[in-house]
């Protein structure tokens, strides 16, 4: 039976897929290898890189004017900058894979022979000795280049280069390097060199850079019928719409939070029962809370200070993308924690909702707050205003001191309240973020389930800029209009005032009213 696949290149007779070689302009990509180029495939981890790679490979040593052999060189990557070692391990990889796909021991049989001499040559001459081993030219795609680091990545590149003028006869043909980012963004610390050495530089031969996307819409619905015509389960529209919505076609987040709803979720193993937009939200949460890898490796990319620089802007929503460096623009990109078009945002609702969980978790479980504090037992409803007053408490006693905690110290604020939000959630509720390049605020819907149906509140966080009067008056018309597009039941406007005045004339709370929708307003 077939599943939805999280873990490593498609297999079709275990996963539900789509054809790898679909997603690419494959025409264009088998015209550069005609061309005898060598080129560029790149695209942010689990979108599917390595599956297409290994099916390009089969389909062009089926057609057999060609061969074509894969190789990853991430084992080498062990061996940082001990360039003999990473190649010996280069060098092995390519000698097994050549003997498994091609049926070639020609280099496997003569190993010691390409240990010897200088560590700089060695993979020139492997690569030489593969090429002239068969009249064919040969095809090389070379996987996860970018796990390489200094020394080693520097060698490995221009070794690549130093054969490309004997090419096909005596060189591979056509060489595809596959990695995160584009060769022309690396930057390479060697210790061999005095400055940082580029990948453009140290790859000069590079004819074109292709990018593989995410899934669109239309795949993301082939993907998931895939599972009913194998099972019968059916996803309702505003199911799929939500798989669709909360993933962006991100095609790691499809597959795990289809694979969630569909074979985590005990009571959803059934194939009589039907996949819902609510089981889907659930799963989503599920996912979250579980820090599964993919998103965990995000904490480590958001310590980076190219990530920093351009992902802190987008959470604080104080800058314009005029005032970003567009090469960390285009790093983060590459990264897939960001898109640029029709603005610069973060990629999709799931990774709006982790970045801010994952940069305030220590926080969270260190603050002392329970939900029930702040549930009327009247109505049964979340009281916000006392939720605030005691925020507004902690966060005169203690900013200072948990704000410093916070790498990205600039989005601070915001950062603690949401921090203090989620602890109080804590999974009971949920708390949708919206944020971006020059909104100049952070919109938090939160819902929370009550006996009579859900509950809806729209905060508004702003940095006070000028007067508290002013930025109320900016304010309103955006926090209505979010009220009204979310349906809430209250709104609240929180202003962090950044400035050294005295706490007295920071903190305040009041009610203003715009086009006869009633608004709270709280001084940090």
């Amino acid at each position: 039976m077939k599943f939805f696949n999280t873990a490593g290149p498609v297999n079709p007779e275990d996963h539900y897929m789509l054809d790898p070689l679909s997603r690419i302009d494959l025409s264009g990509l088998r015209s550069l290898i005609k061309q005898k180029k060598y080129f560029v495939l790149h695209a942010p981890r689990q979108t599917g890189k390595t599956s297409m790679l290994l099916t390009l490979m089969h389909q062009i040593n089926a057609e057999g004017d060609r061969r074509c052999l894969y190789v990853n060189v991430e084992p080498a990557q062990a061996a940082r900058e001990h360039v003999g070692d990473a190649m010996g391990s280069i060098i092995t990889e390519l000698a097994d894979r050549a003997r498994i796909h091609l049926g070639d021991r020609f280099l496997l049989d003569r190993l010691a022979d390409f240990r010897e001499g200088s560590a700089h040559s060695l993979l020139r001459f492997a690569l030489t000795a593969l090429a002239e081993s068969d009249e064919k030219p040969l095809v090389l795609l070379i996987d996860e280049i970018d796990s390489l680091v200094g020394d080693t990545l520097v060698s490995v590149l221009r070794q690549l280069r130093a054969g490309y003028d004997m090419r096909p006869r005596h060189f591979p043909a056509a060489i595809i390097l596959c990695g995160v980012r584009d060769v022309r963004d690396y930057r390479i610390h060697a210790s061999s060199e005095k400055e940082p050495v580029t990948g453009g530089s140290a790859f000069n031969i590079k004819a074109k850079s292709l990018r593989l996307g995410n899934f669109s819409r239309e795949e993301t619905d082939v993907l998931l019928r895939q599972h009913t015509e194998e099972t019968g389960q059916v996803f309702t529209p505003k199911a799929v719409e939500s798989i669709w919505e909360n993933t962006r076609g991100q095609p790691w987040l499809v597959n795990a939070l289809a694979y969630e709803v569909t074979s985590e979720v005990k009571a959803n193993r059934d194939p009589a029962v039907t996949l819902t937009a609510e089981m889907v939200a659930a799963a989503r949460e599920n996912l979250i809370h579980r820090r599964e890898t993919h998103l965990d490796q995000l904490t480590d990319k958001l310590r980076e200070p190219r990530v920093h620089r351009v992902i802190a802007p987008i959470l604080a929503g104080e800058a314009k993308s005029t005032d970003l460096r567009d090469d960390d623009v285009v790093y983060v990109h590459d990264l897939g924690l960001i898109e640029t078009r029709p603005q610069i945002e973060i990629a999709n609702p799931i990774y709006r909702e982790v970045i801010p969980r994952m940069l305030t978790y220590p926080t969270q479980v260190s603050l002392s707050q329970q939900t029930h504090w702040y549930i009327s037992t009247d109505t049964g409803l979340l009281d916000m205003p006392k939720l605030l007053q005691a925020f507004q408490q902690f966060f005169r006693e203690h900013s200072e001191s948990w704000v410093e905690r916070f790498h990205y110290k600039e989005v601070g604020p915001q950062l603690l309240l949401q921090a203090f939000l989620q602890r109080v959630l804590n999974g009971g509720g949920h708390i949708e973020r919206e944020y971006g390049l020059g909104r100049g605020r952070t919109d938090l819907l939160v819902t929370l389930p009550h006996p009579n149906g859900i509950q809806r509140i729209v905060l508004e966080l702003k940095i006070q800029r000028g007067s508290r009067e002013s930025t109320i008056d900016k304010a309103l018309p955006q926090i209505t209009a979010y009220m009204d597009r979310c349906g809430a039941d209250e709104g609240h406007l929180i202003l962090f005032d950044r400035s050294e005045r005295k706490w007295e004339d920071k903190i305040f709370e009041g009610e203003v009213a715009h086009q006869g929708i009633v608004v709270k307003t709280w001084g940090m």
